[in-house]
């Protein structure tokens, strides 16, 4: 395909523990199609597991870190750095994870510099955009690597298993959340061999949660638990007491918690208090992900497994960049798919890079744009 004019920079990650690339190989390939050119920082996918090598041989230039910064448009996983950010060029547009409710001065200064700013999680969740949406692609492999952390750090069996030895009983586990993260981590914990409990404030993952072989945990509230776009909503006070309560006996009972629940904007909702932590049997495990949202768990630290009495909580923020390389080819192919709105195809074969804000996934993706800072209240 004829060239479109328009460079994708792909800096490398330069946060503590990340180890995703925003393009692959095999991205490399489908943008070139599109028309687009590829300039990756040196080493950008070496961490997982992409060499310069392959990159080349898949069409991209390998440039330094100021020229990967320096393109009309520059993908990244994770946002901008205050240090990186006044790298990146007026007129030029930032794909990433940009984090938007914690990092309004970051959005204030690509406004004030007029650089365009698309935050992935913002695509809106439709049957359209699931080409596109980072967020669920990248929490179905933390929901997975979430089991596993757990298995590692509890010192017995997740199947019930019967030897000449003796027997030892199946696992139960308790998730909390029935997001894509939730139901991942149900699924996974079913296939090891647990007995799975499960619990979300959204009535409808009820028939999700039965299909994967789980129990629901159901609680009766006053007011509906369903926000904006499917995601769970922030409860009146009533209802989470209401909730906890209800959950405190169940919990105190369970041998593995991983708690996924999120509300999109707002800190994470409390649901395991310290009081169900000590309640809890020597050797259990509970593994937060809500960590990076302020945690479900009380107790929890971000980035540290610590030890309550001998309950171990498990506070790790990335778990994607656990297991860069598939994280990485999902979010790659996210991308890909996201890219593809921008260009417009003519009569004559070629092609342009059009930014239209008659575009649903756009529109509501596009933060930042030609200087105008437009978050329309999220």
């Amino acid at each position: 395909m004829e060239k479109i004019g328009i460079t994708v920079g792909v800096p490398k990650e330069s946060g503590a523990g990340e180890t995703r690339v925003a393009a692959t190989p095999d991205s490399v390939k489908r943008l070139l199609k599109f028309g687009f050119e590829l300039h990756l920082e040196e080493d950008a996918g070496l961490a997982a597991g992409f060499p310069n090598e392959e990159y080349e041989k898949a069409g991209a230039k390998i440039v330094s870190a100021k020229e990967a910064w320096s393109n009309q448009l520059v993908a990244k996983v994770a946002p901008p750095s205050e240090q990186e950010a006044p790298s990146i060029q007026s007129g030029a547009m930032v794909v990433a994870l940009l984090e938007p409710y914690r990092n309004a001065q970051l959005l204030q200064a690509f406004a004030s510099g007029k650089v365009d700013a698309l935050a992935l999680e913002a695509i809106p969740r439709t049957s359209r955009a699931q080409s596109m949406d980072v967020l669920s692609s990248q929490s179905g492999i933390a929901g997975y690597r979430a089991v596993l952390e757990a298995a590692q750090h509890y010192g017995r069996f997740f199947p019930m298993m019967m030897t000449s030895a003796g027997s030892a009983k199946a696992t139960k586990v308790t998730v909390l959340g029935a997001g894509v993260a939730g139901l991942q981590a149900i699924a996974t914990a079913k296939k090891l061999g647990a007995t799975v409990e499960a619990y979300d404030v959204r009535p409808e993952t009820r028939e999700q949660i039965l299909s994967l072989g789980a129990k629901p945990i159901e609680i009766q509230l006053e007011e509906s638990g369903v926000g904006q776009g499917g995601y769970a909503k922030e409860l009146s006070d009533e209802s989470k007491k209401r909730i906890q309560a209800a959950l405190d006996e169940k919990l105190s009972k369970s041998d593995i918690i991983i708690t996924t629940a999120n509300v999109p904007g707002r800190k994470a909702p409390i649901l395991v208090s310290e009081a169900v932590v000590r309640s809890m049997r020597c050797g259990s495990v509970i593994v937060d992900m809500a960590t990076p949202s302020g945690g479900n768990c009380t107790l929890s630290v971000p980035d540290m497994v610590i030890d309550v009495n001998g309950v171990k909580i498990v506070g790790h923020t990335n778990y994607p960049a656990m297991m860069a390389t598939d994280s990485s080819n999902f979010f790659a192919r996210n991308l890909v798919s996201l890219l593809d709105l921008f260009v417009k195809r003519q009569d004559t074969g070629g092609s342009t890079f059009i930014v239209n804000l008659e575009d649903d996934i756009i529109e509501a993706s596009l933060l930042v744009h030609q200087g105008i800072l437009r978050m329309k209240g999220k």
